[in-house]
């Protein structure tokens, strides 16, 4: 049976709609990723040295299994901070429900990596990246940070300390490989375009709070 005009009008403007939604999630991956690749860095010695770390929190654990993305993280903080590139590390993550608490991991894997505890803060409310980045300056008062996490999420990130006027560059010191990537770089490229789309309308941290001041040393 042949459609009628105003059925194939529709699918012609689903489709059209479609392809514009694809090529414009392309375009921001594109654009984000080229403009802040000149400030992530993959040697600690290379790295410029700042006095705060922010390292962006994920699960230890999968299931039963460990977390590939948590690991790279910690390694490269615990690298940073040996190699004298920073004094203090702000460690931003989820920490919304009994029994998970992404900060208190991250220092825990910090410390069994030589990393003293009082060269850390915890940062419970960090829910998203939008949410680490904006409470990192609003609440912990941090104008100026080198960002820790993988190396898919770094333009992200860097893209969205820039839109909230801070000045921030990036480390990453091993890739994952991409036999365990797809699924996390999937999830990245729809991220992106969804912040832009946040930081425009303003969507804001689910909690705020009182300043606290990080106990860097001069």
């Amino acid at each position: 049976m042949a459609l009628s005009t105003t059925t194939r009008r529709w699918i012609s403007r689903f489709l059209w709609a479609g392809l514009a939604g694809m090529l414009t999630i392309l375009a921001v991956n594109v654009w984000m990723t080229a403009r802040c690749s000149d400030r992530i860095f993959t040697d600690p010695a290379r790295a410029p040295a700042v006095p705060v770390a922010l390292v962006l929190g994920t699960a230890e654990k999968i299931g039963k299994y460990s977390n590939i993305h948590f690991r790279v993280r910690i390694d490269a903080a615990a690298a940073l901070y040996k190699e004298g590139k920073i004094k203090h590390l702000l460690l931003s993550g989820d920490n919304s429900r009994p029994g998970y608490n992404e900060p208190e991991d991250m220092k825990v894997a910090l410390v069994t990596r030589g990393v003293p505890a009082t060269a850390m803060t915890c940062d419970y409310a960090g829910f998203s990246t939008m949410e680490s980045i904006i409470r990192a300056k609003e609440v912990f008062g941090l104008s100026r940070c080198i960002i820790i996490s993988d190396d898919f999420h770094l333009a992200r990130s860097l893209w969205l300390a820039d839109y909230h006027d801070m000045k921030a560059t990036a480390f990453h010191s091993q890739p994952v490989n991409r036999r365990n990537l797809f699924n996390s770089r999937s999830r990245e490229w729809l991220a992106r375009p969804k912040d832009v789309i946040y930081a425009i309308i303003g969507v804001r941290p689910k909690f705020g709070g009182a300043k606290i001041s990080l106990p860097v040393p001069p």
